[in-house]
């Protein structure tokens, strides 16, 4: 009779967790939730939390009153589609140096987790919604639709001949208020507050992306791109970004003394300034400052003008 011996625990392990594992992997719930968390990292949707707060603000300082719902819905709709359009297009612009630095090379696109096919077509769903969510604001607002996405193109372009490239992503973020602004105005009528809350917006984000150069100092000098961190070097660098959130904090004022004036509005003008501050005092953790602090700055800007119009 022939016999046969038990296999040890050890290969029965090996056999069937190669086998349990392939399955799980080859699933097709598992490949798509795969798929989806690259597709969320790849648009970063929790960046829109440095440009809806603006985008809002200026939705209620043009309305100096509570918006309907249905203005509210389609100003966050196109505040998601045109952000996840410009995230698209700098990743697509730049993924060969993506893939260059080290601190960058797992992006999806830099890494091939993402095809060139699925970012175009990230981008186009980004742009389509954007279009839509202007269109049915307003033919206005439709308009000028385009004039962010020229931004959002240019702008990834810039730091490979000119440090006024963190400039060009203040632009693109200081289109947020005043978006918002023509969303509910509808003309360049009486736009001062607008372009205060714009200049502001262009000041402050400018300001704390020569603070994330930081972390590429020396990869942006290798490869001759033009960071204020590779040119000047990173205490001057960080220099100028001190004084470009003085000089967003001094506009900030300006706009409370001239249209915000209420006494929450001061409170939130306060710990605005103390944001900015406490993003240079925290500079060297550059996670903390530029992910963490400055998220809560747009609500405290936010917070602002919300106080205003409800009790100025």
């Amino acid at each position: 009779m022939l016999k046969f011996r038990a296999l040890p625990q050890s290969c029965i392990h090996v056999i069937f967790g190669v086998y349990y594992q392939t399955t799980i992997i080859d699933s097709p719930e598992v490949i798509f939730l795969a798929k989806l968390k690259h597709f969320l990292s790849f648009i970063k949707i929790e960046h829109t939390l440095f440009s809806l707060p603006l985008i809002y603000s200026g939705v209620f300082l043009a309305a100096r009153e509570v918006p309907g719902p249905s203005l509210l819905l389609l100003v966050l709709t196109a505040a998601v589609g045109a952000r996840t359009a410009a995230l698209a297009l700098n990743r697509i612009i730049d993924r060969e140096i993506d893939r260059r630095n080290p601190r960058t090379a797992q992006r999806e696109l830099a890494s091939g987790r993402l095809t060139m096919t699925e970012g175009s077509l990230i981008l186009l769903a980004g742009i389509g919604l954007y279009l839509v969510s202007a269109a049915m604001i307003s033919t206005f607002c439709l308009l000028l639709s385009p004039i962010p996405l020229l931004i959002f193109t240019a702008y990834p372009y810039m730091k490979r001949f000119t440090p006024l490239a963190h400039f060009g992503v203040g632009l693109g973020l200081a289109m947020a208020p005043l978006g918002g602004w023509f969303a509910v105005q509808q003309s360049f009528d009486n736009i001062l507050p607008a372009v205060l809350l714009t200049l502001f917006t262009l000041l402050w984000v400018a300001g704390f992306d020569i603070i994330y150069s930081t972390l590429d100092e020396l990869f942006d000098r290798e490869e001759s791109l033009y960071s204020f961190s590779a040119r000047y070097g990173k205490m001057r660098a960080l220099r100028i970004s001190g004084f470009l959130h003085v000089a967003a904090f001094a506009v900030l004022v300006t706009l409370f003394a001239l249209y915000v004036k209420a006494v929450g509005s001061f409170l939130f003008l306060l710990v605005s300034g103390f944001l900015l501050y406490l993003e240079h005092k925290k500079s060297s953790d550059v996670e903390l400052a530029f992910f963490k602090i400055n998220a809560i700055v747009g609500f405290a800007v936010l917070g602002m003008v919300i106080s205003w119009v409800y009790f100025g």
